[in-house]
């Protein structure tokens, strides 16, 4: 059974475009770039920024 071809990848993407619609996909597009985008920031943050509530108690 190998690989599958570029022309059944080009029909699976077609029906996935044709079941829910092109605008839907690129919500979805939206969404997960900006989920990813947030994810890469909180990565980013500068953590002597953010207060434990473990050290303020003791």
């Amino acid at each position: 059974m190998g690989t599958f071809s570029i022309w059944h990848w080009a029909i699976v993407f077609l029906v996935i475009a044709l079941l829910f619609g092109t605008s839907k996909i690129k919500d979805l597009g939206k969404d997960l770039g900006s989920a990813v985008k947030g994810f890469k920031e909180s990565l980013n943050a500068d953590p002597k920024s953010t207060t434990d509530k473990s050290e303020d108690k003791a």
